[in-house]
């Protein structure tokens, strides 16, 4: 099995305390506690949570150091199964050494592989993304225009559009709207520039 710089990285990081505190997981007071604290391990900032050291330290009868050791392990167990998009139980199970306790890997390796497509679905909507368009709407209006000479009517173009932008709210998207005017002059020059980004997308899909 082949492994990237992070991966190997990630595998190392997991066996010093996996392979010698391994029993501290027997533990467990059950296997929904096991569940809960993998849930538990996978936010950003659970490594460093102190709270979270105390209260897993508690549940598993371990000092606190010990537990934030365990916390980190299962953080960078989980976030490394979603980098490398693993969804096969023996792509997990390579990971943790070969003196792991058998059932318990097996166990971790279910309930990781359970909580995937929730941990994948929360970091997608946690990224930072542009505002992108939702709906569209437009209208030909007739605008009266003057000057010294004489007064006369000039089609122009309403564009209604309404955007959302994901990075405002988590979790939830913020509506925002914009109506722009164009002019004939204007909407030609935007619907040549809108061709040349369709032809360019159409040459990348293509390859």
């Amino acid at each position: 099995m082949m492994f990237t710089v992070r991966s190997f990285r990630a595998r190392l990081s997991l066996i010093p305390f996996m392979s010698t505190h391994y029993h501290e997981w027997e533990k467990a007071p059950s296997k929904d506690a096991v569940r809960q604290l993998c849930a538990d391990s996978f936010p950003s900032g659970a490594p460093e949570s102190w709270r979270l050291a105390e209260s897993t330290a508690g549940t598993l009868s371990v000092s606190a150091i010990e537990a934030k050791e365990l916390i980190a392990a299962l953080h960078t167990l989980s976030h490394h199964i979603l980098f490398h998009n693993l969804t096969a139980p023996e792509q997990i199970l390579v990971l943790f050494p070969k003196s792991f306790h058998p059932s318990l890997k097996i166990l971790i390796t279910k309930i990781m592989l359970e909580h995937s497509p929730t941990w994948r679905n929360e970091a997608l909507s946690n990224q930072i993304s542009l505002p992108h368009l939702v709906e569209m709407d437009w209208r030909v209006d007739m605008k009266t225009a003057s000057d010294s000479v004489s007064r006369m009517a000039v089609p122009t173009c309403l564009v209604h559009m309404k955007v959302e932008d994901s990075s405002c709210l988590r979790g939830s998207g913020a509506l925002s709207s914009v109506t722009v005017e164009l002019s004939k002059e204007t909407l030609d020059t935007m619907l040549d520039g809108l061709g040349r980004i369709r032809d360019q997308l159409s040459v990348v899909a293509g390859k």
